[in-house]
């Protein structure tokens, strides 16, 4: 791939009663800009990645990237959506654009406002990223369906809630050193374990400690070709940016197998010609404990059904053999869903560049991104490294 992230910025995931899409557009906007050293003037098309789906009224967003610079007006701008994998496919959409010889520098941003609806509504909205001719009634929204998910999972290769509580207790200790986490708290794998008030059960096996949090939230970053970005302060490369996308209804695969998932991460690997563990972080779509078990086995960490081995032994910590979400994860961080795949891209890169602070893994500089929209339906995965070490 020719293109490369040259300037980044994300705001704090989280419930924002006084913000509207439009402010957090404006801010991350208006941060990547700075943080690349350029101006509206200076970029050529801008992708906006929302899934909304009825989260908020306002439709047709593309256009209010213009509120941060004047200097956009005019330029092609388009919104984009694909599920939870929306802000990598409006990453996509500007590595393609660059590729196709049609701009020299994208500004793109992910964006999602949750919060103004109710529990019930948002199971209903979210649930829009499910084939509903099938799968309409499950209870519990998309909980139910990654509910299900475990259950098959548990039926197949045995009771796995020790891992689960492991997964997400590992992603909340992370978090607390996120500045722009959601919960920036270490809740503990007993908590995480064991069933109460403050931890129920929501689908099937899952507790409230194994699903990703409603959140509202934007990311943004600018994209340059290769030639441009030499000339930029800093730039991290995409080694691999690939996307494989599966049937919609679950019946019409192993929806245990993560096959989608694995595919990307097959192609990412070879095209960047790199073994899994040639990687020092991923950052991985953790909506559920249960998709983040499952994609240790997808990414070629484990074998099939042996996934709890990752975690029971320490291979995801930070200081493990390959750590998983150190940021947190969408468990800790939030899950704005538009925004939540430009996020990892801008904590991947905050990486391997050495600028993630507290979340810093040593010498990091070579990270994994795979972002999954839909219970493994669209499925993208980027391997990103500084372009100058």
């Amino acid at each position: 791939m020719t293109g490369c992230i040259v300037g980044w910025a994300h705001s704090k995931f989280g419930r924002h009663d006084d913000r509207d899409i439009e402010s957090l557009i404006v801010e991350v906007a208006q941060g990547a800009l700075a943080d690349a050293g350029v101006s509206g003037a200076d970029i050529d098309a801008v992708y906006l990645g929302t899934m909304n789906g009825g989260f908020v009224k306002q439709e047709f967003p593309a256009s209010l990237a213009f509120q941060a610079d004047a200097g956009l007006r005019f330029k092609p701008a388009t919104r984009v959506e694909n599920a939870c994998a929306t802000g990598s496919a409006a990453i996509h959409m500007g590595l393609n654009t660059i590729a196709a010889g049609k701009g020299r520098l994208i500004l793109v941003v992910g964006v999602e406002k949750m919060t103004e609806r109710s529990g019930a509504e948002i199971n209903d909205l979210l649930l829009r990223a499910s084939y509903r001719k099938e799968e309409d009634q499950i209870e519990g929204g998309f909980a139910g369906i990654f509910g299900q998910i475990a259950q098959k999972y548990f039926q197949k290769y045995g009771d796995q809630s020790d891992a689960l509580a492991r997964i997400a207790a590992k992603n909340h200790k992370n978090g607390v050193a996120n500045p722009l986490a959601q919960m920036r708290r270490d809740l503990g794998y007993e908590f995480c374990r064991t069933i109460s008030d403050k931890n129920p059960l929501v689908a099937g096996p899952l507790k409230r400690t194994d699903c990703s949090l409603v959140s509202d939230g934007a990311a943004a970053v600018v994209l340059a070709d290769m030639q441009t970005a030499l000339a930029m302060r800093k730039a991290v490369v995409f080694r691999a940016a690939e996307q494989v996308n599966d049937f919609l209804p679950m019946s019409r695969r192993d929806i245990l197998a993560f096959e989608g998932p694995a595919l990307a991460w097959k192609k990412a690997l070879a095209a960047a010609r790199l073994g899994l563990l040639d990687l020092d972080l991923v950052e991985t779509h953790d909506c559920f404990t249960i998709a983040e078990l499952i994609e240790y086995e997808a990414m070629g960490l484990t074998a099939p059904g042996e996934g709890s081995r990752a975690i029971l032994e320490g291979w995801t910590e930070k200081d493990g053999k390959l750590p998983i979400n150190p940021s947190g994860g969408l468990k800790a961080k939030g899950h704005p869903v538009g925004a939540t795949g430009v996020s990892m891209h801008v904590l991947a890169s905050m990486q391997v560049t050495g600028q993630a602070g507290e979340m810093q893994i040593p010498g990091a500089s070579l990270a994994g991104v795979m972002n999954m929209g839909g219970a493994a339906v669209a499925n993208f995965v980027s391997i990103l490294e500084p372009l100058r070490s």
